[in-house]
């Protein structure tokens, strides 16, 4: 439709965690349209490459039908543009997050001129929660089943096997 309201949500999602979901969960109210943005980036090593990282969105998010999951190089904000998107979405868990995402917002808003960024907080149980957190437990064979979605626990536990 012409006049869907579309945001797009970027992120690594490395892997995507009950954070991620809550956001997703939260934007799928306020927007037409949620495109959830895979970035790659070449520069950076990933636990799980970009296919494997699309289908755990994708698994994840069955329950929601007006989700997009794609992937992409480059500046989230031209590619916000390229998608027509009228927002950027941006997930806050804490103080901390907020001068670099403030700073984030200003750089895209003078990219993507017609995309403005919109902040969203998780609920307070995922306000702790990380990927890089989700890694490191998943690694030392910790349980992560308090954290990601089933499938993703089990492709975790794969990756770490002894």
């Amino acid at each position: 439709m012409k006049n869907d309201r579309v945001a797009v949500y970027p992120g690594t999602f490395d892997p995507i965690t009950f954070g991620h979901l809550d956001i997703i969960e939260r934007a799928v109210k306020l927007f037409d349209k949620v495109i959830v943005a895979i970035a790659v980036n070449k520069n950076k090593s990933a636990l799980f490459d970009v296919d494997e990282r699309k289908m755990m969105i994708e698994k994840s998010i069955t329950h929601l039908n007006n989700v997009e999951v794609v992937t992409f190089q480059g500046l989230s904000a031209r590619f916000s543009e390229k998608m027509k998107a009228i927002a950027l979405i941006r997930g806050l868990r804490a103080v901390s997050d907020f001068e670099y995402e403030f700073q984030m917002a200003l750089i895209n808003r003078k990219i993507g001129k017609n995309t403005e960024t919109v902040f969203l907080m998780p609920t307070e149980k995922n306000t702790y929660l990380s990927s890089s957190v989700v890694r490191e437990i998943a690694s030392f064979h910790g349980d992560v089943s308090h954290f990601v979605p089933e499938y993703v626990k089990l492709r975790l536990e794969e990756k770490f096997k002894k």
